[in-house]
């Protein structure tokens, strides 16, 4: 086990550095210099070229690049071109909202998509199991943006319910979390579905029926463990979504996470901010991904065997 959580480890240095070649190619074919962004347009020329051999603006390419790399590797991100503050420290600051935000949504999504996956399974071609496949395809298809849009012009602007944008007491993170939430939980269901229907064919499901086992234990001890496995995966990789698709909802509500601090730094040209965020996300989901395989063996006793 340890041997291949090391081999998941070194493998995520060619994927952070393919990553950060990639963001930062973006950036420095992105249009806009970043000193007129930082001076305004009617600052005297040369300081803006002052501004621009300090920010490191005036060197070639691979420069640049190799220097940030070297920077990387030490831990260093550089600063924000906005706030001069290290982008490690802005990066830091903000994440453990959009963290929480991402957290909530996946529990959201697993309490509503396993529970109705799994009814659906059992109860194939019913009323209630079109009806939650028409539910998670409509879950599915409706954008985060536009089902936020419309949550605050419901329970915050007609009912008065909820308020609109921060996250100052607890009722604020309720809308935020619905829109992040509701198409995880869509996929999740659809998963659970397909992957429950597969399980309670299986030889071993029908002796236990033919053993008197009582019908709750059968699913949810025997053929629920079994069909966890896509389920985890798809929990999994959709968490690391939602960190970065937490970008929009963020703006939307006003929420002062990483997602809606990248945005702001798209707009101004702050490239050391939104390389170091795309990186950092990059490394989050790679781990994430790895604590997924980690959690297959506690799981599955086969897949345990395997790493012995």
């Amino acid at each position: 086990m340890y041997k291949y959580i090391l081999k998941r480890l070194l493998m995520m240095i060619p994927i952070i550095l393919g990553v950060s070649f990639v963001i930062f190619f973006m950036t420095y074919i992105t249009p806009g210099d970043p000193a007129i962004m930082t001076l305004g347009e009617g600052a005297p020329p040369e300081a803006i070229e002052a501004l621009r051999e300090e920010m490191g603006l005036n060197d070639p390419f691979l420069v640049r690049y190799v220097t940030y790399v070297v920077n990387m590797v030490q831990g260093d991100l550089g600063n924000s071109f906005m706030t001069r503050r290290g982008v490690v420290d802005e990066i830091m600051d903000r994440f453990p909202t959009t963290l929480m935000l991402a957290f909530y949504g996946t529990v959201l999504s697993v309490l509503i998509g396993i529970p109705l996956g799994i009814i659906s399974a059992t109860k194939q071609y019913s009323i209630f199991d079109n009806a939650a496949t028409a539910a998670g395809l409509l879950g599915v298809s409706i954008p985060n943006f536009w089902l936020g849009l419309m949550l605050i012009i419901l329970f915050s602007i007609n009912l008065g319910w909820l308020p609109p944008s921060g996250i100052a007491t607890p009722s604020a993170w309720i809308l935020p979390v619905i829109t992040l939430g509701t198409g995880s939980a869509a996929m999740v269901m659809r998963i659970t579905r397909s992957s429950m229907l597969e399980v309670i064919r299986q030889d071993y499901i029908r002796t236990a029926r033919a053993k008197g086992q009582k019908e709750s234990v059968i699913i949810w001890k025997h053929a629920l463990r079994n069909a966890l496995i896509p389920v985890v995966t798809a929990v999994g990789l959709d968490f690391g979504f939602l960190l970065g698709g937490a970008v929009l909802t963020e703006s939307i509500y006003a929420v002062p996470g990483l997602g809606r601090f990248m945005v702001d730094s798209i707009r101004t040209r702050d490239f050391p901010i939104i390389q170091g965020g795309v990186l950092f996300l990059a490394i989050v989901f790679s781990l994430v991904n790895l604590l997924v395989d980690i959690l297959y063996a506690y799981i599955d006793p086969r897949i345990k065997s395997q790493y012995k």
